[in-house]
């Protein structure tokens, strides 16, 4: 990846070979963190998050803190722009004129793309209701250390598959070439956003992906290396629907039963957090074949690297 002027708003934002150097430079950043240690003396990144997070944002600021650089939260409860004292627009230009890079976490793409649209300094996307890259960037890494490589892997991705980081990982798998297979039900609100499942069928063209939707689970996991799922609830999603769509999507759990379905060495992934009992239970989130604990501390190294390349 080279360093120049850029915002990572999409997992295409970075280009397939580039996706590959920021797994080489995580690999030498995790391997070696302290060759790193001023790599970001005096430069400071500034967060905003209108969602909740855990990984993301400790992983963000840690990382910062660890490169020798600061991070700054932005409080939007009581800033100018929550409270409709200011533009989106006017509250990106003042901050390119303190800060060297902007990690922001917003429901809305729209809002996320207006902010970068007039920033001079790059724009990270810490997730949308559309995208996780970062996620996903981490993801692919945790896969490279275990497989060595993406050619000949099957991914399968079982549940709600309208949500941001299914969106992500069928761009991300698309663009390093791994196959990869969706299990949701068969209604157009468990379905992934046609627009970003036509542009990772037309990168898997390029790059010998195979992409699949099926709608029975089985089918989809059948011979696949890895077996992801998500929460049932995203974000976006009215509390209020919680009692059906775990009606609806039970037989989209991923169990131990299911697990089997899979090759002997697949490995589990879930971004985390999970909802126990539901996507997933506590024998195949906790078992020996799970990788979430690597896929969560990756998100630091990962991010890291992804720094280290925009600044």
């Amino acid at each position: 990846m080279e360093k120049h002027f850029r915002h990572i708003l999409s997992v295409t934002d970075l280009h397939p070979e580039e996706i590959k150097r920021l797994i080489h430079l995580t690999q030498k950043v995790k391997k070696n963190p302290k060759k790193y240690t001023n790599y970001l003396k005096a430069k400071t990144a500034v967060m905003i998050f209108q969602a909740p997070s855990l990984r993301t944002r400790m992983s963000f600021e840690i990382g910062m803190n660890q490169l020798g650089g600061n991070a700054l939260n932005y409080d939007l409860q009581s800033s100018p722009l929550s409270k409709g004292k200011e533009t989106i627009e006017d509250s990106s230009r003042v901050i390119s004129r303190y800060a060297d890079v902007v990690i922001a976490r917003l429901y809305n793409t729209i809002e996320l793309e207006r902010f970068s649209h007039v920033s001079s300094i790059p724009v990270i996307n810490a997730m949308t209701d559309l995208e996780h890259p970062c996620q996903v960037f981490s993801d692919l890494f945790t896969i490279y250390e275990h497989h060595k490589n993406f050619k000949n892997l099957k991914l399968s991705y079982v549940g709600d598959s309208n949500n941001n980081v299914t969106h992500s990982l069928l761009l991300g798998c698309a663009s390093v070439g791994m196959d990869i297979a969706l299990a949701c039900p068969n209604k157009k609100e468990f379905m992934p956003d046609q627009e970003i499942l036509k542009k990772a069928r037309t990168i898997g063209n390029t790059t010998g992906a195979d992409i699949e939707v099926h709608h029975t689970p089985e089918k989809a996991v059948k011979e696949a290396d890895i077996v992801y799922t998500d929460s049932w609830m995203s974000y976006h999603i009215d509390p209020s629907k919680h009692v059906e769509r775990v009606r609806i999507l039970k037989p989209f759990q991923v169990n131990k039963k299911l697990l089997k379905q899979a090759q002997d060495h697949a490995l589990f992934m879930h971004c985390l957090p999970a909802q126990r009992g539901e996507e997933v239970t506590d024998d195949v989130l906790d078992g020996k074949q799970s990788i979430v604990l690597d896929q969560a501390e990756n998100r630091l190294h990962t991010q890291k690297a992804l720094l280290i390349g925009l600044i």
